[in-house]
């Protein structure tokens, strides 16, 4: 064990969202959320980028989150899968819309609440630690019908409440938290992210960055809870990550790739060092966005930072200001990007570049000099069962493997890690295509993208391989 660059309790599992894997949409009292409305195929972008035609479901379309692979029913016989694997956490998130079914209800769901108990015992009886998400697309969607979600103050006390409401009855079991997933993604994909939906005529950017102020707010409100609440735990924000290349030294392309680096850290900046940075007031600024901030806000936010911060990493991307380049845009990656010609790409067109890893761990340390938590990393394929029942994902293997290394270099660059919790360590819903062909897990799980099939679980090679970099804490790759 002794050879291995990753610390003693390093922890090591895997990463699952509620809305991605529970199903049981509307069982036990819970309220309809965000992915609710999203079916697959071609609607679904447009909507997660807040073209909500009506909130009444499509007629004919499937909605694979009300099923997913049924995590709600069958935890146990997963969570019995982690252990085998050696897990020493595991990420889920809580559906606010379990707790309180539609966002603002004067008590909570005690339903919703003893499933979560039952979940995190489940979890501890392995000694898997829960790492928990507050928030992971999953506005309950009466509060985008009656205030238009994040738009609008009222959410910051709703969360609020309904953070504290987890942090005390979960306080002795849960010593992990995180509060908005990805929540740069409210930029990107502004009804996944925070429930936006946008009208004719409306200021966009405006709205959108109205929503990150309120958004930024109730995450200091909840650190400052979970911080009185739960003495020993901590609280972190969460990134979807990623550096910018320039295309070429260009110093156009050089300063455009900072300040599409800057899009994103914008967030993390504030809750990590607690005050809007300068080039975030110019922006403003120079687009005449008002942003309404109550005079409360700059001290919520400066005392009340997060203690670490979590980031997903899939790939890095590239940026140019010459419009021929531009014309070669990837197909994959939420974030444009310019095609990479130094790099392979997945079948679903996401750059792999184990190396961005590497910097993107560095750049964060450098500019927070807080601890970092892998809390999402993989790779989306389409996997075959062989006619003898395996499920040869080489491919896989070979992508966490160079992304594991990478993470060990960073270590030895002086840069600290927390932990690493793979994405989808058992096949789940993808939350930008809605697919379940786009599989990242290391446990197969027979569904399509139809929603057939019996939803047995099923090993793949994988499985083992990341069993052993587990069980020598990462030196054997």
């Amino acid at each position: 064990m002794s050879n291995s660059v990753f610390p003693s309790d390093f922890l090591w599992g895997g990463a699952i969202a509620a809305n991605q894997a529970e199903g049981a949409y509307l069982e036990g009292g819970k309220g309809l959320t965000i992915v609710d409305l999203l079916p697959t195929g071609e609607h679904r972008r447009a909507i997660m980028k807040g073209n909500v035609p009506s909130f009444i479901p499509l007629e004919g379309e499937f909605y694979p989150s009300h099923e997913a692979i049924d995590f709600y029913h069958r935890y146990k016989e997963d969570m019995a899968l982690f252990a085998e694997m050696g897990f020493k956490a595991l990420r889920v998130s809580i559906s606010w819309a379990r707790i309180f079914p539609t966002g603002e209800d004067e008590t909570p769901n005690e339903a919703g609440l003893q499933f979560y108990d039952d979940l995190f015992d489940e979890m501890l009886k392995y000694n898997i630690q829960p790492v928990v998400t507050l928030a992971h697309f999953d506005v309950p969607v009466h509060l985008i019908e009656k205030y238009g979600s994040w738009r609008n103050r009222k959410l910051v006390y709703l969360f609020e409440t309904y953070s504290k409401t987890v942090f005390n009855r979960y306080k002795d079991k849960v010593k992990y938290w995180m509060t908005f997933n990805e929540i740069n993604m409210l930029l990107h994909l502004p009804f996944l992210g925070a429930g936006l939906v946008f009208k004719e005529g409306d200021n966009v950017k405006e709205i959108q960055y109205q929503a990150a102020h309120h958004q930024l707010v109730a995450s200091a409100l909840a650190t400052k809870a979970c911080h009185e609440i739960i003495p020993d735990g901590k609280i972190g924000c969460m990134l979807a990550a990623g550096s910018f290349y320039p295309y070429t030294c260009n110093p156009e392309d050089v300063f455009q790739g900072m300040e599409k680096d800057r899009e994103s850290y914008f967030f993390i900046d504030v809750q990590s060092r607690g005050e809007y940075p300068g080039y975030a007031k110019r922006f403003f600024k120079d687009h005449n966005l008002n942003i309404v901030m109550e005079p409360e806000d700059a001290a919520i936010l400066k005392n009340h930072t997060v203690d670490y911060i979590g980031f997903s990493y899939y790939s890095s991307r590239t940026t140019s200001t010459d419009p021929e380049v531009v014309k070669n845009m990837t197909s994959g990656n939420v974030f444009g990007s310019v095609a990479n010609p130094y790099l392979a790409k997945s079948e679903w067109g996401w750059t792999i570049d184990p190396k961005g890893f590497r910097i993107t761990a560095n750049q964060l340390h450098d500019r927070y000099q807080k601890p970092l938590f892998v809390v999402e990393n993989g790779l989306g394929a389409n996997d075959e069962v062989s006619p003898d029942g395996e499920i040869n994902d080489d491919y896989r293997i070979d992508y966490l493997k160079q992304h594991v290394a990478e993470m060990g270099e960073a270590i030895k660059d002086g840069v600290e890690i927390i932990g690493y919790t793979s994405w989808g360590p058992i096949d789940i819903v993808s939350a930008s295509s809605g697919e379940m062909k786009k599989r990242y897990g290391y446990i197969y799980v027979d569904r399509d993208n139809e929603g057939k099939g019996t939803l047995e679980r099923k090993k793949k090679k994988s499985f083992d391989w990341y069993k052993n970099v587990i069980q020598s804490n990462g030196a054997n790759l």
